[in-house]
């Protein structure tokens, strides 16, 4: 340790152990108060220092508690941003994410996980737990054909190193070029058990996503310009990459029999589902989600909770009929998509 780490302990101790002030450490250490500010900032880069702000309103508030009503939730969690910008709102929302998943991972969990900004922001900020025998699996394929990343490995990566876990991955492109394909793929012993395994999870995380021609789930090289227009048309939001409409329906059945990774019907079996994500633009998708029992538990920010509050409070759609069905949403369209 050199002497500016020292100095910079000294001065992390004054600061936060002692209460002075900035000019008065200045004073202490006979350094100038700018130097003062680099110490401490150099002291939260070392991990010197750790900065914890509870908010009671993420846990107990009237909009917590309306949200957990309005689509009978098992927890809802809402994020604070301290002022407004994307990137603020991610961070957020991975922290109280985050915290809430230590509070929900024991022992021997089988924890599925998905991918995305909000996932991998998730992942960022989970704390290391004294768990053993936790077991992380990829809920969907995560490779791109472009030059969008989805972090999927990443993400992995670090709820591994947080829950001292074993990876169950899916190192395979989430959409297939076609239907004979993906089925030969997914025929592969150790796909197939992977794909097995996510569908027994005892917890899903997962965030979803809105649907327009910028999103991430549109721009990994693995639809048609054509398919872009239609699902942009058609969708609302997606949940692991499964685009749906409106209704819950599957927007475009032809590109879900081409998708790998845990169907919609499926997720809502897990025993755990929770839900990340937030901000204005995903909304609808939220609260189509929510309304078709896609989750159990919510991460969400108050600003957005508050916008799905004051929407009117239609029926719930009916859970999506068997395919081919008169009464199914995607009875128009032949498919072997589950949904």
């Amino acid at each position: 340790m050199d002497s500016r780490d020292i100095q910079a302990l000294t001065a992390v101790k004054l600061y936060y152990g002692e209460g002075l002030t900035q000019s008065q450490v200045a004073t202490e250490l006979g350094v100038s108060r700018p130097t003062v500010s680099k110490l401490l900032n150099l002291g939260r880069e070392r991990g010197y220092v750790r900065i914890e702000i509870h908010d009671p309103r993420e846990e107990a508030s009237e909009t917590a508690t309306q949200m957990r009503d309005r689509y009978k939730l098992n927890d809802v969690r809402l994020a604070q941003p301290a002022r407004a910008g994307n990137a603020v709102l991610l961070r957020e929302l991975g922290r109280v994410g985050a915290e809430l998943l230590d509070e929900l991972v024991v022992d021997g969990t089988l924890l599925g996980v998905s991918w995305g900004k909000t996932m991998y922001s998730v992942s960022t900020q989970l704390k290391s737990k004294d768990v053993s025998g936790v077991e992380i699996v990829q809920l969907k394929g995560g490779m791109s054909h472009s030059d969008k990343s989805t972090n999927d490995i990443r993400t992995i990566g670090a709820f591994c190193h947080a829950f001292h876990a074993y990876a169950r991955t899916l190192p395979l492109p989430v959409i297939f070029d076609s239907v004979e394909t993906k089925r030969i793929v997914e025929q592969d012993r150790f796909i197939a058990s992977v794909l097995a395994l996510g569908r027994t999870v005892d917890i899903a995380v997962f965030t979803v996503g809105a649907v327009d021609h910028d999103s991430l789930a549109l721009n990994l090289g693995q639809l048609s310009a054509t398919e872009k227009d239609l699902l942009v048309e058609r969708a609302v939001g997606d949940a692991c990459s499964r685009f749906y409409r409106a209704d819950g329906g599957i927007a475009l059945p032809e590109v879900d029999a081409r998708t790998v990774g845990i169907s919609l019907s499926d997720l809502r079996r897990i025993p755990t589902r929770v839900l990340v994500a937030g901000g204005a633009h995903k909304a609808a998708a939220i609260d189509v989600a929510l309304r078709t029992n896609l989750a159990t538990h919510l991460v969400i920010d108050d600003a957005t909770a508050e916008r799905l509050l004051a929407l009117d409070s239609p029926a719930a759609p009916a859970a999506p009929a068997a395919p081919g069905s008169p009464d199914s949403p995607d009875s128009s369209t032949p498919s072997p998509a589950t949904e």
